[in-house]
């Protein structure tokens, strides 16, 4: 069992905030460091095709001034291959993404795509960055993550967090099932999309997830309590289910 589990911060909407209006404020590094100082083991940021949030000179500013891992969460395209390649991040975790979506909506179709993505994964862990995959609590996409050759796949958790009563006990058997598999293939489990205080726990509880990833809910919080109080408040719901 994995004792201390991961939270990894994703500060994107921070930059949603800043990019609103335009300017400098909220800083979205501000928030990184912030969060840290919380408790964060780690900071995600997608860098979209479009750079909705997350632009080129806040990945550049969060890589030279963490002191704790920035996951950068990418499409499988050449000029993401090439930002990740220059900048060298802990992490690289590979997303889908369509533009017209308003986050990103299930997971990576790895044994669909595997051609694709093949040459991916192994450019991204030949420079020492570690591989994730973002795919759905699947066998097939866990079989398919163990062919690539990608040591993390992270289960998208949306279904979980949106469903009620029975089908949510559901979801939380598929995806507790699925972490089984991954670390028995000896692949290590990740999870995150929609976890909230009110949902995490029993996430957290299952003991071969290493890393949980949360963003929207604890920026949203923020505003109510304070971006230190919401990253403490999670760790602390985290570690209660250890």
């Amino acid at each position: 069992m994995n004792r201390h589990l991961r939270l990894g911060v994703n500060i994107d909407h921070v930059a949603t905030i800043r990019n609103a209006r335009g300017g400098d404020h909220p800083d979205p590094l501000r928030a990184a460091l912030a969060a840290a100082e919380a408790g964060a083991d780690g900071i995600t940021a997608h860098l979209r095709e479009d750079r909705r949030h997350i632009t080129d000179e806040d990945i550049a500013r969060l890589e030279d001034s963490l002191a704790i891992p920035l996951n950068l969460e990418m499409a499988a395209t050449e000029e993401m291959l090439a930002i990740a390649l220059r900048h060298r991040p802990h992490a690289a975790c590979i997303v889908p993404e369509r533009r017209e979506e308003r986050t990103t909506e299930g997971g990576l179709d790895a044994a669909g795509q595997h051609a694709h993505l093949a040459p991916f994964v192994a450019r991204l862990g030949d420079a020492g960055i570690r591989v994730s995959l973002f795919i759905e609590p699947d066998p097939r996409q866990i079989e398919a993550a163990l062919k690539l050759g990608a040591p993390v796949v992270e289960f998208h958790t949306g279904a979980y967090a949106h469903a009620e009563g029975e089908a949510r006990a559901q979801e939380l058997r598929r995806i507790a099932d699925a972490a089984a598999l991954a670390a028995k293939n000896g692949i290590e489990a990740h999870a995150g999309h929609g976890l909230t205080f009110a949902n995490v726990t029993a996430i957290a509880a299952i003991p071969q997830i290493a890393e949980l990833n949360i963003g929207h809910f604890l920026i949203g919080e923020a505003i109510f309590t304070g971006l230190d109080e919401s990253v403490r408040r999670m760790r602390a719901l985290m570690d209660a289910a250890r």
